[in-house]
């Protein structure tokens, strides 16, 4: 086993939910700051980023929004807290941005594969990504894809729903970067979906196309913070080879 290999099971094997934090103890800010710049490296569907990261580290705001965590140590004990937010309704100009940067490396005389990524990004994503209000476009696609899907392997998930999944899908990756960053850090964290989104929301003064995928608290780990054993479910379970 490598080296890297070894040091990051290390990492996986000490991280814990952490449901109570000690803090007395000292804590390095600029931890997090590292944390979120590494989060925004993470994988997501299409490059298309559709996240943002709200750092609330003010003592009033953290206490404002720990109520909003339904009170629970995790959050009230906690030296900062993080709320990880999907952006679906970023879609178009973050795509227009990525192509355009993308674009920047085209050769002079474009050929094929640059013809490919000018189609996805201006045609493929806005028919994946457009909707409208009762989502009626996405059930034309879904007809379109289930007759597609006759003669050939073609997308599925096309409506709203599956689109709104998607994005989560990859903010909840960023959320994972994060945490395993922090203990790295030498910090801990807890991923929490306990928490009144709507008020959080308004609490962010976020737009009602905004999503709160989950919120994250950092600190030290108190002994008592790790509730019990960690409990998995057998590999055999699990993990398959075909």
């Amino acid at each position: 086993m490598q080296k890297e290999a070894k040091i990051f099971d290390a990492i996986v094997d000490a991280r814990r939910s952490i449901r109570i934090y000690d803090d007395k103890a000292p804590f390095d800010g600029d931890a997090v700051k590292r944390s979120l710049d590494r989060a925004i490296l993470s994988p997501n569907s299409s490059n298309l980023q559709l996240w943002e990261f709200y750092r609330v580290k003010t003592k009033s705001k953290k206490d404002e929004l720990a109520k909003l965590c339904l009170g629970q140590k995790a959050a009230t004990t906690a030296n900062e807290l993080i709320v990880f937010v999907a952006r679906k309704d970023h879609w178009k100009r973050n795509a227009e941005f990525v192509f355009n940067e993308i674009k920047k490396d085209f050769p002079e005389k474009t050929g094929k594969k640059e013809q490919l990524i000018t189609d996805y990004y201006t045609k493929l994503i806005p028919t994946l990504y457009f909707t409208d209000p009762m989502d009626i476009t996405g059930s034309v696609k879904t007809i379109i894809s289930m007759f597609g899907g006759a003669f050939q392997p073609i997308p599925r998930e096309v409506t709203a729903v599956d689109v709104r999944i998607i994005v989560n899908k990859s903010v909840a990756l960023a959320a994972q970067t994060f945490m395993l960053s922090m203990k790295a850090e030498g910090y801990d964290s807890c991923p929490m979906e306990g928490f009144d989104s709507k008020r959080v929301k308004k609490f962010l003064g976020l737009p009602r196309a905004a999503e709160i995928t989950m919120i994250v608290s950092v600190g030290t780990a108190k002994p008592e913070g790790v509730y019990g054993k960690r409990v998995r479910i057998p590999k055999e379970q699990v993990i398959f080879e075909i």
